[in-house]
C-alpha cells in the first residue's frame, strides 16, 4: 500500500493513500483533530464521569499512532491507569512511523518511538500509567477478552471503507463496550448515525473539530 507524507494546517504530519483518495487525518490539522475528537470528546469526557478507575480503550485504526500518543501523554499528566488496544490490518512500516513529526511537536518523541517499537499482538507495559496492545488484524476478525470503556472509531471515511460503517460493525462494537461505555468518531453522516442507533447506541451530535461542523459521541447506556 503506497502512502505519502503530507503536512496539515497545524504543522503536524498526516499520511495519504492516493489509490483510496483518503488521508489519515484532517487537512485542517492532525493534532488538533485528534485532540478534539478522541481526547477531549472521548477520554476526558469519560474520565469526568468515571474517575479513579482503570480505563480500557479500543482504537479502530491505529494508523500513525497519534491518538495513542496523545492518550499516553494524558495518562501520564493525570496519573491515570489506561490499557489501550489498537487495531490495524495494514500497519505502518518502521520508516514511515519514523518520518512523522507528532512526537517532536508534542515534545514526546521518545514515547512516540517507543509506542511504535512495541511488537504487534502482544501486551506491553509502557510505564506505570499505560499499557499497549496492538492487534494486527481487521475489525471483522477481532475478538476481545473483556469489555471496553471507550472506543475511538477512527476508520477511513465511509466513502473509502463503507463496510466499516454498517449496523453489523456497530453491533459488534456495542457488544464489546461495558455499560456506560462511549464511542467517539469524527463522522456524523445521517446513515452512520442510523446504523449506530440500529445497533443499540444512543447517538448524540456534538461540536466537531476545526474544519468540521459536527462529530458523534454515542453511548451504551447502563
Amino acid at each position: 500500500m503506497e502512502r505519502e507524507l503530507q503536512i496539515t494546517a497545524d504543522g503536524s504530519h498526516t499520511l495519504s493513500i492516493p489509490s483510496m483518495e483518503v488521508t489519515y487525518h484532517s487537512k485542517h490539522g492532525a493534532i488538533q483533530e485528534s485532540n478534539h475528537v478522541f481526547i477531549d470528546a472521548g477520554l476526558k469526557y469519560y474520565t469526568g464521569l468515571h474517575p479513579d478507575q482503570t480505563i480500557q480503550i479500543l482504537e479502530i485504526g491505529f494508523g500513525t499512532g497519534l491518538n495513542c500518543l496523545l492518550t499516553a501523554i494524558y495518562a501520564r499528566e493525570q496519573k491515570l491507569s489506561i490499557q489501550y488496544h489498537g487495531i490495524d490490518a495494514f500497519p505502518l512500516l518502521t520508516e514511515e512511523a519514523r518520518s512523522l513529526n507528532h512526537g517532536q511537536l508534542l515534545n514526546n518523541n521518545d514515547l512516540f518511538q517507543q509506542l511504535h517499537a512495541c511488537s504487534w499482538n502482544q501486551l506491553h507495559t509502557v510505564d506505570t500509567c499505560f499499557q499497549l496492545h496492538k492487534h494486527h488484524t481487521s475489525l471483522e476478525l477481532f475478538s476481545a477478552n473483556g469489555l471496553f470503556d471507550c472506543v475511538y472509531y477512527d476508520a477511513f471515511a465511509p466513502s473509502a471503507q463503507p463496510e466499516l460503517w454498517t449496523s453489523t460493525i456497530f453491533s459488534q462494537l456495542f457488544s464489546m463496550l461495558g455499560p456506560g461505555g462511549i464511542l467517539v468518531t469524527y463522522c456524523s453522516k445521517s446513515d452512520v448515525r442510523r446504523a449506530m442507533q440500529a445497533a443499540g447506541f444512543r447517538v448524540t451530535k456534538i461540536q466537531g473539530p476545526h474544519g468540521k461542523r459536527e462529530m458523534v459521541r454515542a453511548f451504551k447506556d447502563a
